[in-house]
């Protein structure tokens, strides 16, 4: 209800408004019309021998004329212009004082004109027709053209028609009273007009100014819409913390690009050493580090460069090779050095960025953004602040990638890939202990891809978990033909990834897969890395109900990694297989040694078993008995093999224990 009392109130302001400009708008109209009548009024008398009097008449007459002009020409604020509420009582204020003013100067000619009289002896001379004629006519005129606001045209008829009427009855005689009469019926009449067509002129403009701010509100809302549309398009494609692009907007953008003027640059950067900052001085240490970036990125690229956070602290840019004016090796180096000098609240920590490259004209969006990841994982691997160009060598593996993300469902369900068991041996390497299942895929482009590149695959491809799955059920087929032949004492162990163990339901899957084929749990050892170890809040529980189970726990390439001596108590390991970077060569490396004595006295301290991976050499093999190393596995002590070869060679060995 208060609402709508506010718009009635406007309402009734615009309103007004509007009759005050129509009021102006006919008075100017009518004052020519005015002086014209008068002029002839003048002639009249100047021709009857009522000189004196006509000149004076026409003079006031006039005089009424010039003051009502000036008062149209009067500036006035409309309400709608006003744009707080005491404007716009003030601008109605002031309109009702014009109106005040109009019907004061519309009752002043009107009493000029009601002096007429004086220029025919009230109506008795000769001339009377003449004058009553003007006097209706006039009237009649400021009527037609007074509708908008009637007290204008009301002050200026009732005057002179009074007069006219007032002088027929001193005049007597029936003839002057019935005349008398009916201008008095046409005053009433006149005035009943006026009435009317002020209510016409209100209702019009009542309907046009509610139809107005009709259109006003929906052109508003319109606005609003379109203003809001625009920014969660803007949201939707930009990065709220740097201001950049996300990864959608830099894809359409960079697609845009490309359909435009294909042969763009494209550089991918990663921030090195940014987990230590939010380790060392918090995520907000973080977040302002990844502003500042985004600036110093923005001054150091070109204006036509398109800049996008990927998410973290990965950046993508894209440029126009042709208008860059310089190498893109140079351009790298640049931006590696921009983000090299010392950040604001991180003075005491060294950040670095390595870039990868990549400029191929046939390329789309989604092959540059790969052959630049391509290239700065290269980048990375070759150390901090570091750049790459994308070469052949990359561009060769990226296709093995693609080829085997694409082969890969059809490999596992066909038989290409397999897995291969290599011998795991124990005291002093002497008598097998189990095998270590290891993947295999013999690709028949690429010939064989590699473990790490086939489990890169499966992610992208999204067959991580089919892959493990896959992987189980192998190793513990592998299980059960064992335990068939007599050999349950001995093992098959699996690697899992860290992804694996926090992404998917490992417990049930093991727990399944072993009560499928009746298996002993103790048939089956995961091997998990030190990088699984050290989330232990993402993987304890897990893994913990996985060794309750039965099933043995190991930890793959112990001692290059961070693990805790706690994280190792609490996940229950049964082994540490120590990696093959400290056994390779032992025999000729007093530190290696020392360090495998530590890792045997930890392990004797703990109830857990010490393996040592990548055994070459015989060498190694009397080092390792010297240093008391009770299991090892490697080369020298037998290689991988598939299933059937594994079986075999099983038949034909005594070093079974």
């Amino acid at each position: 209800m208060e609402g709508s009392g506010a718009d009635s109130t406007l309402l009734e302001r615009l309103i007004r408004a509007d009759q005050l400009a129509a009021v102006r708008r006919s008075v100017l109209i009518s004052i020519p019309v005015n002086a014209i009548l008068g002029i002839c009024n003048l002639l009249m008398a100047l021709r009857y021998g009522q000189a004196e009097l006509g000149v004076a008449w026409f003079t006031l007459s006039s005089l009424v004329n010039l003051v009502r002009i000036w008062w149209c020409r009067l500036s006035f604020v409309h309400p709608r212009e006003a744009v707080t509420e005491m404007a716009r009582e003030a601008a109605s204020a002031r309109i009702d004082r014009h109106f005040g003013i109009a019907w004061m100067l519309a009752l002043a000619s009107g009493l000029v004109w009601a002096a007429v009289p004086l220029l025919c002896a009230g109506y008795t001379s000769p001339q009377t027709s003449f004058f009553l004629i003007v006097v209706c006519g006039i009237c009649a005129g400021a009527v037609v053209h007074g509708t908008a606001y009637a007290p204008v045209p009301a002050a200026f008829i009732t005057p002179p028609l009074l007069s006219v009427a007032g002088c027929l009855i001193y005049a007597g005689g029936w003839d002057n009273n019935f005349l008398a009469f009916t201008v008095l019926l046409y005053l009433a009449a006149l005035l009943r007009s006026t009435l009317q067509s002020q209510g016409v002129f209100r209702e019009a403009s009542r309907l046009q100014n509610e139809a107005t701010g009709m259109a006003r509100s929906m052109r508003d809302a319109h606005d609003r819409a379109t203003g809001v549309a625009e920014e969660m398009s803007h949201r939707a494609t930009h990065d709220a913390l740097t201001g950049l692009l996300n990864r959608e907007g830099f894809m359409r953008e960079a697609a845009q690009r490309l359909a435009a003027a294909p042969g763009a640059l494209c550089l991918l950067l990663d921030i090195d050493g940014f987990k230590a900052v939010n380790d060392m001085y918090g995520h907000r240490a973080g977040d302002n580090l990844l502003g500042e970036v985004a600036d110093r990125l923005r001054n150091e690229l070109p204006d036509h460069a398109a800049i996008g956070r990927m998410g973290g602290d990965e950046f993508a840019i894209l440029v126009d090779a042709r208008r860059l004016g310089e190498t893109p090796e140079h351009l790298a180096d640049r931006l590696i050095a921009a983000i090299g000098r010392p950040f604001p609240g991180c003075e005491n920590l060294r950040v670095s960025a390595s870039v990868g490259i990549h400029h191929r004209q046939e390329e789309d969006v989604t092959g540059l953004l790969l052959a630049a990841d391509a290239a700065l994982d290269a980048a990375k691997a070759s150390g901090r602040g570091r750049r790459y160009l994308f070469d052949e060598a990359l561009r060769q593996r990226l296709q093995r990638l693609r080829d085997a993300e694409h082969g890969l469902l059809r490999a596992m369900n066909e038989g290409p890939l397999q897995l291969w068991f290599q011998p795991q041996m124990d005291r002093g390497g002497r008598h097998l202990a189990g095998f270590e299942a290891l993947i295999r895929w013999p690709h028949p482009q690429h010939g064989w891809i590699s473990p790490p590149e086939i489990i890169t695959a499966a992610a992208t491809a999204g067959l991580s978990e089919t892959l493990l799955r896959f992987v189980l059920r192998e190793a513990c087929d592998m299980a059960a033909v064992l335990r068939d032949m007599g050999l349950g004492h001995l093992c098959v162990a699996m690697n899992v990834s860290p992804h694996d163990v926090t992404q998917f339901p490992l417990d049930d899957l093991v727990a399944r897969a072993l009560r499928q084929r009746d298996l002993p749990p103790s048939m089956l050892e995961l091997e998990i890395t030190e990088e699984a170890v050290m989330d232990l809040k993402a993987v304890q529980e897990k893994l913990s109900r996985v060794a309750g189970s039965g099933v043995r726990l190991a930890i793959d390439d112990f001692g290059v990694g961070y693990s805790s001596l706690a994280a190792l108590r609490q996940i229950r390991a049964h082994r540490l297989k120590v990696d093959r970077s400290f056994i390779s060569g032992i025999g000729d490396s007093p530190d290696n040694q020392a360090l495998l004595r530590t890792i045997l006295s930890l392990g004797d301290s703990l109830g857990v078993q010490v393996v040592a991976e990548g055994v070459e050499t015989e060498e190694d093999v009397q080092m390792l008995r010297e240093l008391g190393c009770p299991a090892m596995q490697g080369y020298y002590l037998g290689c991988p093999m598939s299933r059937q070869e594994a079986l075999n060679w099983l038949r034909h060995t005594e070093d079974v224990s």
